[in-house]
């Protein structure tokens, strides 16, 4: 049984609705997945995500694994139980630490030598060791272990560097996964449309029960990071689920699912709100810190029923993120996560209901 199943479809535009099947539960999307890199989203508790209606969370193999350790997770019972969380948890492979850290790396024919950022220990992660990872941690969907292209790249760097992907992601799924976790494979090839295309190809080829989009969200253009994935999607298989890594800013979100994306994760909504700055209307930044709130006595948004617009004011949040008072960062940050759930939600009812292009368009004119 495939682990897609499409609800309906926008006239419009290749948006649609679905749901994706998972061990733990029914995901509906398109749907906006808070990142838990180190096992907890950060500023929020797993009580706050269920409240705010969170359907799936993020945690990462390579984070994971240095600290606290595959020894820890494995005794607590696997990742779910470790951190009290009873949702779906999608696990990314480690694959753009390969991007992220590349000062602290070495790549080899099937995988790479890190020190770690932590104390300089050296490992091996490769395929095999993090589809090991991932099946210790039994998160619900399994990414293939893939390396993200740098941006900027020259054409022959990122034609290099889908080859290694495609090696390491046919050598991710040869390897033995638990009963019921999904397997996603990731497209490659920076800003160039003819190696998205071969890439999506590839990894189409080698078969996964989904299929993501990376390095986007890597220090391009918008307009480029548009273009990869108009040149991906129609070589991906239409009866999966697509998924968007990094992505993105709220129009970004709006603008993919016109592209066909199902999936988005994003640290904008936690790390804006530490920052003390707030999303509003149609992708708006409020910044709450700043001195001319000091004496306004709304909510972060008239008619947002998150907890921190139902009970706090701007004047007193500002307050809180002045004097570094944990709660100021944690009011913020829960708005923002209501915020990209909220849309979420709107993008699917639009699809229902055939209002999508007005959505669109709403956020367009931002």
């Amino acid at each position: 049984m495939a682990c897609f199943e499409c609800l309906c479809r926008d006239k419009n535009s290749l948006a649609r609705r679905g749901v994706v099947h998972t061990r733990r539960g029914d995901i509906q999307t398109p749907v906006f997945m808070p990142v838990g890199t180190r096992g907890s989203v950060k500023a929020v508790s797993p009580r706050e995500l269920d409240e705010l209606g969170s359907q799936i969370i993020l945690g990462n193999t390579y984070h994971l694994f240095l600290r606290p350790g595959l020894e820890i997770i494995s005794q607590a019972g696997g990742l779910h139980k470790f951190i009290s969380y009873n949702k779906p948890i999608l696990t990314d492979s480690g694959g753009f630490q390969v991007f992220s850290l590349a000062n602290l790396r070495k790549i080899m024919p099937d995988g790479v030598k890190f020190a770690s950022h932590i104390d300089g220990t050296r490992f091996f992660l490769g395929p095999k060791e993090s589809m090991h990872i991932q099946r210790t941690l039994d998160s619900d969907i399994v990414m293939a272990f893939d390396e993200c292209t740098p941006y900027p790249a020259t054409y022959e760097q990122a034609a290099k560097s889908i080859a290694i992907t495609t090696r390491w992601e046919t050598m991710s799924r040869e390897q033995p996964l638990n009963d019921g976790q999904l397997r996603f494979g990731i497209v490659q090839g920076s800003v160039f449309p003819e190696l998205r295309k071969q890439s999506a190809l590839e990894i189409s080829n080698i078969g996964f029960d989904g299929y993501a989009i990376g390095g986007v969200s890597v220090g391009e253009t918008e307009p480029e990071m548009y273009l990869a994935v108009e040149s991906a999607m129609p070589y991906i298989p239409d009866d999966a689920p697509h998924y968007l890594m990094g992505v993105g800013t709220p129009r970004q979100i709006v603008e993919n699912v016109a592209r066909g994306i199902d999936m988005f994760d994003c640290v904008l909504p936690t790390r804006m709100g530490r920052h003390g700055s707030a999303y509003v209307g149609n992708g708006k930044l409020l910044p709450v810190k700043a001195g001319r709130y000091a004496k306004d006595f709304t909510p972060i948004e008239e008619g947002c029923s998150c907890y921190a617009c139902r009970n706090f004011t701007r004047a007193y949040i500002r307050h809180l993120l002045n004097v570094n008072e944990i709660l100021g960062m944690q009011l913020v940050t829960i708005h923002n996560l209501h915020y990209y759930l909220n849309l979420a939600s709107r993008i699917r009812k639009s699809l229902e209901e055939g209002t999508f292009s007005e959505l669109r368009a709403e956020f367009a004119a931002n």
